[in-house]
């Protein structure tokens, strides 16, 4: 009898072990970059980097045309080398660009833009990173190109901005 329990319990976790693995190769493990969302919640808020005022990200997309948000840190080598391209972007006066500043010391942001430039209409800090998280970002840099009426995102790049993001964000732009 105690063999026999033995065995009926080996067989039944077995299958159970079987059923559950089987359940878990059904799930799909491929993260893509591409927008799963077009449509983001933006109403959350937000310190400035330039002052205690805190903004509702959502009311810095008020105005008509489009707004490119980009997620940045004064850490983040790429920021640097993605930077040009910012500052190309805001040459065009065209575009609102919104600068979310990724977990970063408030005195090393402002080093990184007084060395830099700043290409920026407004800068936000994200110093816990949970709102960029929330806009779906996966790490810095980070660019989401928004309708700023339908608050539809157009475009994402993920990674720091290049040639060939570039353009393409200068056809949709225009």
């Amino acid at each position: 009898m105690s063999k026999n329990f033995k065995l009926i319990s080996i067989v039944l976790f077995t299958l159970f072990s079987f059923f559950i693995l089987l359940k878990g190769l059904d799930k799909s493990n491929i993260y893509s970059p591409e927008i799963e969302q077009r449509k983001i919640n933006f109403n959350f808020k937000a310190k400035y980097l330039f002052s205690e005022e805190e903004v509702f990200i959502n009311e810095l997309l008020n105005n008509d045309g489009m707004s490119l948000i980009n997620i940045w840190a004064s850490w983040c080598l790429p920021c640097r080398d993605e930077h040009a391209y910012l500052l190309n972007l805001k040459s065009l006066n065209k575009l609102n660009i919104i600068g979310i500043n990724y977990k970063d010391d408030e005195k090393n942001a402002k080093q990184f833009l007084s060395e830099l430039g700043n290409p920026y209409t407004n800068i936000i800090t994200d110093p816990k990173g949970i709102n960029s998280i929330e806009l779906g970002a996966f790490g810095v840099p980070e660019s989401y190109l928004i309708d700023n009426k339908s608050k539809l995102i157009l475009q994402k790049h993920i990674g720091p901005l290049d040639d060939k993001a570039f353009a393409k964000l200068i056809k949709i732009i225009q």
